[in-house]
């Protein structure tokens, strides 16, 4: 047995973890026992990519099957990282048409959280661009499913959780693209109704982001900065630069897990302060810059996540239909201004309709909140998502580690749909995990 955890570092727990090398390998594991559930990176934040007994571990498939330039898809085994994606046909004018806050996700895992980016206003999530899906059943049929064949089981395994069965390949959609670059602007909002007013006004924008100051209060509460942006053009390079800049590994890394009093109201209250008048300088015009910090300004830290101390920490990201968006994030903002101990990295995004059964995106806004786990944190975010239930929102199951079942239930109507479906590709119920143990299965 092995020690596993998400992201999050928490929780954390044994698995007997299985490294198969070949698909029929993959077959075998899941009928062995019941309890399986495939892991691609490990970068869900909880307890998504962990089996109830078993894990299998994915990252060893990762090759391409074929690809067309012509119509921009790609066949690929699931366990290919976006960041290798990204490194082998960007320079080749391709990229994928969503990502998120993290290159060094799995294909596969990607699917299964339909993850969203900063474009999911105006272009969708993930799945949108997945074409089909060759997947490995509970019940050991490996089928192909896509939005004609097999639709049912298409659209319960995006946004899955990989409890339909295991994603062994995907056929998707890239962008073509002239340049990996960005054409940013960057826009300051000195409290939460400008920075909502900023995003709504970048609806036309392909890529919209804020990041809010957690730690302002009165009248500055939710200032922010927000990031618009578009795929720069071959002309829009300065002189001399790589028309596709190489992805590199991160230059820092956290060599150690920080003291929990690292991260208190003073340190964080000085960093939102730098962090927003540096960006606030910036404000105003258009500046040209490389995709990767652009979309993963994160992955220039090797294990960032340690610096919420060895408990870990957890992530509170919520969607609120856009009606009662204002109040309710007000509210929260206030909440956790008050409390003094959130995360430097706060993000506020719009969303439109997500195109799994479970997908987590609807339209409205989402707040995503990091916080060390510590003192009475998981009472306050029970408190929170009382708020976000009562509001019709819900939260995201690729970063959540401690909802309850009434709140995982109240905000997915149609988990019944998705249950019936995975039961007809499951009967035994051998695809578990922990997160469908805390959520999902009959208890």
């Amino acid at each position: 047995m092995t020690l596993v955890s998400g992201w999050g570092r928490f929780p954390v727990v044994d698995s007997d973890v299985l490294r198969p090398r070949s698909f029929d390998a993959v077959g075998e594991a899941v009928a062995a026992a019941s309890g399986s559930v495939a892991r691609g990176n490990g970068r869900a934040y909880g307890d998504a990519g962990i089996g109830a007994r078993r894990t299998i571990a994915m990252t060893g498939f990762d090759r391409v099957r074929s690809f067309d330039p012509a119509t921009g898809y790609i066949r690929l085994e699931a366990g290919m990282l976006l960041s290798d994606l990204i490194d082998t046909f960007g320079p080749r004018g391709f990229l994928p048409f969503v990502v998120p806050g993290t290159r060094f996700v799995s294909v596969g895992g990607a699917i299964a959280a339909d993850v969203h980016g900063k474009n999911h206003h105006c272009e969708g999530g993930f799945g949108r661009y997945v074409g089909s899906i060759l997947l490995r059943t509970g019940q050991g049929e490996t089928i192909e499913a896509s939005r004609a064949e097999n639709a049912d089981a298409f659209f319960a395994t995006i946004g899955g959780m990989g409890l339909t069965g295991v994603i062994l390949e995907a056929t998707i959609r890239l962008r073509p693209v002239e340049t990996g670059w960005i054409r940013e602007r960057v826009i300051s909002a000195v409290d939460l109704d400008a920075a909502m007013r900023a995003l709504d006004a970048g609806d036309s924008a392909t890529y919209s982001v804020a990041w809010i100051d957690c730690a302002a209060a009165g009248g500055n509460l939710g200032r922010s900065l927000i990031y618009l942006g578009e795929h720069a053009g071959a002309d829009e390079v300065a002189g001399g630069a790589e028309r596709f800049p190489v992805g590199k590994d991160p230059g820092l890394a956290m060599p150690i897990d920080l003291p929990s009093m690292t991260l208190n109201r003073y340190s964080i209250r000085a960093f939102n302060e730098l962090y927003y008048r540096m960006g606030a300088r910036r404000a105003g015009g258009s500046h040209v810059v490389s995709l990767f910090p652009y979309f993963f300004p994160l992955d220039s830290i090797g294990g960032w996540n340690r610096i919420y101390g060895k408990r870990g920490f957890l992530q509170h990201q919520c969607v609120i239909p856009e009606q009662s968006a204002r109040d309710v994030l007000g509210e929260i903002l206030a909440r956790v201004s008050k409390r003094g101990d959130a995360s430097f990295l706060a993000v506020l995004k719009k969303l439109g309709y997500g195109d799994g059964i479970l997908s987590f995106p609807l339209p409205g806004y989402t707040l995503a909140l990091d916080f060390p786990l510590r003192g009475d944190i998981l009472n306050f975010l029970d408190e929170i998502d009382r708020l976000v239930v009562a509001a019709g929102g819900r939260l995201y199951l690729a970063k959540d580690a401690r909802q309850s079942r009434a709140t995982f239930e109240a905000g997915y109507p149609a988990l019944q749909r998705f249950n019936a479906i995975r039961k007809s590709l499951d009967p035994a119920g051998n695809i578990r995990s922990k997160l469908s143990q805390r959520l999902f299965d009959e208890v």
